[in-house]
């Protein structure tokens, strides 16, 4: 049998037709009217099944590789895009949801990551592989007293009794020889292996592209703070250069005679024109000394 821990649960229902799909119940009546039928042709159907806990076994890792990678592409087509309007667009609100997707990654790739390690941890141990053959287990308990005849768990997996009892007309020493033989098992766990780390690879393909556009946005960032930075030096350089022309203008503005500006009317003119030509200059000077030490751009 197949224990599910909350079969009415949404995301469970859709693994719970499919087992019903892949392993079809048979009821009493029907295997008793049915057995001689059963006997000439189970050999012929089971030669070319896996064990009852393999095929369950699949049906839940496909559901859960299958889950993992819908996933990941709803993920990579609202991301993608996302990241680039961020690009084009540096705002509140795209910062904001590229968070979101970023936590949602970090979550989803942790969920993966854990499916991939465990079954690597699986495939890397034969003796845990060798545990999940039920069917050789129970085969080795059930083979001493089970004699001729149908082993008494027979009613509860047909699957499994059909294929019991076309071992049992195998040697005993060659099945006690096959106990450590997981080949089987081990390509099941490598075909979905393979297909969660093809998940975990476009996650970590996805993150990349992320890091990637984090760094083209602070590289931007840099650039707008480096321009408002030489924006202040301009500003700053100018505000100096007309503190020095309002000096000038500060100073002949003050209630004090000068003999010297007796009966010289262009003094004023040129007083003008000299303060002002200097603060010019000062403020020449100073952008192209910033300029040579590499303070502002060309």
């Amino acid at each position: 049998m197949v224990l599910l821990r909350d079969p009415t649960e949404e995301n469970v229902i859709p693994i719970v037709e499919e087992l019903r799909r892949r392993l079809p119940t048979i009821n009493v009546a029907e295997r008793t009217q049915g057995e001689g039928r059963e006997h000439h042709d189970a050999d012929a159907i089971e030669e070319e099944e896996s064990p009852f806990e393999f095929r369950a076994l699949e049906v839940a890792l496909e559901a859960i590789c299958s889950y993992l990678d819908a996933r990941t592409t709803e993920l990579e087509t609202a991301a993608y895009p996302a990241l680039d309007e961020l690009t084009s667009k540096i705002s509140s609100r795209n910062l904001d949801r590229v968070r979101k997707l970023k936590s949602a990654m970090t979550r989803l790739t942790a969920r993966v990551q854990k499916v991939r390690d465990e079954l690597e941890q699986l495939l890397d141990d034969d003796d845990d592989m060798a545990d999940l053959y039920l069917s050789r287990k129970l085969f080795g308990a059930s083979s001493p007293v089970s004699g001729s005849g149908a082993p008494n768990w027979f009613a509860a997996s047909p699957t499994i009794g059909s294929k019991i009892s076309r071992a049992s007309r195998a040697s005993a020493a060659t099945i006690h020889g096959n106990e450590n033989d997981v080949e089987e098992l081990e390509m099941l766990l490598e075909a979905y292996f393979m297909q969660i780390d093809a998940t975990l690879n476009k996650l970590t393909t996805l993150r990349e592209y992320i890091d990637d556009t984090e760094d083209y946005i602070n590289i931007q960032l840099d650039n707008h703070r480096n321009q408002l930075i030489q924006l202040e030096l301009f500003l700053s350089s100018g505000t100096v250069c007309l503190s020095l022309y309002s000096l000038v203008a500060g100073v002949f503005g003050m209630n004090i005679p000068y003999s010297w500006n007796d009966n010289h009317g262009y003094i004023f003119k040129w007083v003008v024109i000299i303060s002002g030509v200097v603060a010019a200059l000062l403020f020449i000077f100073i952008v192209a000394y910033a300029r040579y030490k590499g303070l502002v751009g060309s």
